[in-house]
């Protein structure tokens, strides 16, 4: 059955076609963070395929992460093309690397997800918020619901990890 829902005024769909999305946003929906383990070569993937992008063997089942990582690279938006971002403009899209398979399966590999940061209520981020944050910053994924059974994952700040006193931040 297909989602619908709504995120920052606009529509979302999910048709009931695309399975995979269906599921990672219907466990999304319940709270929870699960990405696709190949039954072949055991690594994690995300976004979710039809096939391991590693031995390309078709079946997987879901398992839950953490929802903890490292922002391993940012783009600070300051122009939002999309209507409904403009008002929260500067914001952040993180490529945040999940703690689970770091370096897996080579050295420069990982679990990656992308995401807006945002707040503890999952509402995107303010410009102070937003200029504290960069590669290094310990996050975890706080869900923004948008309809029945669907959600959005985000990501805040860390309140329970180490944080770096200077975490890298691109010359302004």
């Amino acid at each position: 059955m297909a989602l619908d829902g709504e995120y920052l005024g606009m529509a979302v769909h999910i048709d009931d076609l695309d399975q995979e999305n269906l599921a990672f946003y219907g466990f999304c929906g319940r709270h929870e963070l699960r990405v696709q383990k190949c039954r072949a070569c055991g690594l994690l993937r995300c976004p979710p395929t039809t096939a391991c992008p590693f031995c390309a063997h078709a079946d997987s089942n879901w398992v839950p992460v953490s929802g903890k990582g490292v922002v391993y690279s940012y783009g600070e938006v300051s122009h939002a093309i999309q209507g409904a971002f403009r008002r929260a403009a500067p914001y952040l899209l993180l490529l945040v690397e999940l703690d689970e398979q770091r370096g897996l399966p080579g050295p420069h590999d990982g679990l990656r997800f992308q995401g807006n940061l945002a707040d503890t209520r999952g509402e995107l981020a303010d410009a102070a918020l937003v200029r504290s944050v960069g590669i290094g910053t310990r996050v975890k994924v706080v869900f923004r619901d948008m309809g029945e059974g669907l959600a959005m994952p985000l990501w805040m700040v860390d309140p329970d990890s180490p944080q770096p006193e200077r975490p890298w931040r691109y010359p302004d």
